[in-house]
Protein backbone atom coordinates (compact mmCIF):
# COMPACT_ATOMS: atom_id res chain seq x y z
CA UNK A 1 0.00 0.00 0.00
CA UNK A 2 1.48 3.42 -0.76
CA UNK A 3 0.31 6.77 0.40
CA UNK A 4 0.37 10.15 -1.66
CA UNK A 5 -1.02 13.61 -2.22
CA UNK A 6 -3.82 13.43 -4.59
CA UNK A 7 -3.09 17.29 -6.31
CA UNK A 8 -5.56 17.36 -9.07
CA UNK A 9 -6.94 14.02 -8.64
CA UNK A 10 -10.63 15.00 -7.42
CA UNK A 11 -10.59 18.05 -9.97
CA UNK A 12 -10.03 15.22 -13.30
CA UNK A 13 -12.41 13.36 -11.74
CA UNK A 14 -15.30 15.39 -12.10
CA UNK A 15 -13.88 16.65 -15.28
CA UNK A 16 -13.64 13.54 -16.69
CA UNK A 17 -17.43 12.32 -18.66
CA UNK A 18 -18.26 8.71 -17.47
CA UNK A 19 -21.91 8.66 -19.56
CA UNK A 20 -23.37 6.18 -17.20
CA UNK A 21 -23.99 5.81 -13.14
CA UNK A 22 -26.09 3.39 -11.03
CA UNK A 23 -26.21 4.05 -6.94
CA UNK A 24 -26.07 1.58 -4.35
CA UNK A 25 -26.84 2.08 -0.70
CA UNK A 26 -24.42 1.06 1.49
CA UNK A 27 -24.72 -1.96 3.23
CA UNK A 28 -22.72 -1.18 6.54
CA UNK A 29 -24.06 -4.65 8.18
CA UNK A 30 -22.95 -6.77 5.00
CA UNK A 31 -20.22 -4.86 3.73
CA UNK A 32 -17.61 -7.68 3.01
CA UNK A 33 -19.89 -9.42 -0.17
CA UNK A 34 -20.44 -6.18 -1.12
CA UNK A 35 -16.88 -5.36 -1.58
CA UNK A 36 -16.41 -8.92 -2.78
CA UNK A 37 -18.66 -8.26 -5.54
CA UNK A 38 -17.10 -4.86 -6.58
CA UNK A 39 -13.79 -6.22 -6.76
CA UNK A 40 -14.83 -9.79 -8.52
CA UNK A 41 -16.83 -7.98 -10.78
CA UNK A 42 -13.55 -7.86 -12.97
CA UNK A 43 -11.06 -10.42 -12.79
CA UNK A 44 -8.18 -8.00 -13.96
CA UNK A 45 -8.52 -6.21 -11.55
CA UNK A 46 -5.11 -5.91 -9.70
CA UNK A 47 -5.17 -3.02 -7.61
CA UNK A 48 -7.27 0.25 -6.75
CA UNK A 49 -6.41 3.97 -5.97
CA UNK A 50 -8.80 5.93 -3.23
CA UNK A 51 -8.79 9.58 -3.07
CA UNK A 52 -10.37 11.32 -0.05
CA UNK A 53 -12.80 14.00 -0.62
CA UNK A 54 -13.86 14.56 2.36
CA UNK A 55 -13.61 13.26 5.87
CA UNK A 56 -16.42 14.11 8.48
CA UNK A 57 -15.44 12.54 11.61
CA UNK A 58 -12.27 10.44 11.96
CA UNK A 59 -11.91 7.62 9.67
CA UNK A 60 -10.54 4.93 12.52
CA UNK A 61 -10.58 2.02 10.10
CA UNK A 62 -9.10 3.82 7.17
CA UNK A 63 -5.94 5.19 9.96
CA UNK A 64 -6.24 1.72 11.29
CA UNK A 65 -4.95 0.22 7.59
CA UNK A 66 -2.78 2.83 7.33
CA UNK A 67 -1.09 2.05 10.48
CA UNK A 68 -0.86 -1.67 9.57
CA UNK A 69 0.89 -1.09 6.38
CA UNK A 70 3.80 1.09 8.64
CA UNK A 71 2.24 4.51 6.64
CA UNK A 72 1.87 7.76 8.28
CA UNK A 73 -1.91 8.42 9.23
CA UNK A 74 -2.58 10.88 6.83
CA UNK A 75 -6.46 9.87 5.69
CA UNK A 76 -7.87 12.93 4.54
CA UNK A 77 -8.81 15.17 1.74
CA UNK A 78 -7.07 15.34 -1.28
CA UNK A 79 -5.19 12.28 -0.27
CA UNK A 80 -4.50 8.95 -2.13
CA UNK A 81 -3.67 4.93 -1.05
CA UNK A 82 -2.95 2.99 -3.90
CA UNK A 83 -3.90 -1.01 -3.12
CA UNK A 84 -1.58 -3.75 -5.17
CA UNK A 85 -3.41 -6.45 -5.49
CA UNK A 86 -7.04 -7.73 -5.57
CA UNK A 87 -6.79 -8.15 -1.77
CA UNK A 88 -5.07 -4.84 -1.15
CA UNK A 89 -8.41 -3.56 -2.84
CA UNK A 90 -10.90 -4.81 -1.35
CA UNK A 91 -9.46 -4.39 2.33
CA UNK A 92 -8.86 -0.55 1.33
CA UNK A 93 -12.50 0.14 -0.05
CA UNK A 94 -14.05 -2.04 2.96
CA UNK A 95 -12.61 0.19 5.29
CA UNK A 96 -13.21 3.48 3.55
CA UNK A 97 -16.85 2.04 3.38
CA UNK A 98 -16.66 1.56 7.19
CA UNK A 99 -15.53 5.37 7.75
CA UNK A 100 -17.44 8.35 7.24
CA UNK A 101 -15.78 9.47 4.36
CA UNK A 102 -16.44 10.62 0.74
CA UNK A 103 -13.96 9.13 -1.67
CA UNK A 104 -13.17 8.61 -5.10
CA UNK A 105 -12.21 5.31 -5.97
CA UNK A 106 -10.71 3.86 -9.24
CA UNK A 107 -9.58 -0.07 -10.05
CA UNK A 108 -6.75 -0.68 -12.19
CA UNK A 109 -7.21 -1.45 -15.44
CA UNK A 110 -10.63 1.18 -14.87
CA UNK A 111 -13.99 -0.69 -16.15
CA UNK A 112 -15.48 1.26 -13.82
CA UNK A 113 -14.73 4.06 -10.79
CA UNK A 114 -16.72 4.73 -7.51
CA UNK A 115 -17.89 7.84 -5.66
CA UNK A 116 -19.21 6.91 -2.32
CA UNK A 117 -20.11 9.50 0.34
CA UNK A 118 -21.03 9.32 4.01
CA UNK A 119 -24.80 9.40 3.32
CA UNK A 120 -23.97 5.96 2.35
CA UNK A 121 -24.50 6.00 -1.09
CA UNK A 122 -22.06 4.00 -3.47
CA UNK A 123 -22.44 5.08 -7.70
CA UNK A 124 -20.50 3.59 -9.98
CA UNK A 125 -19.86 5.38 -13.03
CA UNK A 126 -18.70 3.87 -16.25
CA UNK A 127 -17.78 4.93 -19.65
CA UNK A 128 -20.03 2.03 -21.24
CA UNK A 129 -23.12 0.26 -20.37
CA UNK A 130 -21.73 -3.11 -20.46
CA UNK A 131 -18.74 -1.57 -17.96
CA UNK A 132 -21.78 -0.39 -15.63
CA UNK A 133 -23.81 -3.79 -15.79
CA UNK A 134 -20.59 -5.84 -15.25
CA UNK A 135 -20.47 -4.52 -11.34
CA UNK A 136 -24.56 -3.33 -11.05
CA UNK A 137 -25.77 -6.65 -12.29
CA UNK A 138 -24.36 -9.09 -9.80
CA UNK A 139 -24.80 -6.30 -6.85
CA UNK A 140 -28.45 -6.67 -7.98
CA UNK A 141 -28.44 -9.98 -7.80
CA UNK A 142 -27.35 -10.69 -4.47
CA UNK A 143 -29.48 -8.68 -3.16
CA UNK A 144 -28.17 -5.04 -2.88
CA UNK A 145 -30.67 -2.05 -2.94
CA UNK A 146 -29.64 0.58 -6.05
CA UNK A 147 -31.23 3.89 -5.36
CA UNK A 148 -33.92 4.08 -7.83
CA UNK A 149 -34.13 7.31 -9.97
CA UNK A 150 -31.00 9.05 -8.11
CA UNK A 151 -28.59 11.16 -10.76
CA UNK A 152 -25.05 11.80 -8.52
CA UNK A 153 -23.93 15.96 -9.82
CA UNK A 154 -20.18 15.62 -9.34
Amino acid sequence: MKLSEASGLLKRFRRTPLKFQKTFHTPLKNLRPFVTAVIDAHESIQEGCLTIDQVVFEPKKLNALLAKYSLPVQARRDWSMVASGREEAAELLEAALSDWVDFVFIPEPKPFAIYADHDEYVTFFASTKSNLNSVADPLSAQGFKSVQGYERKL
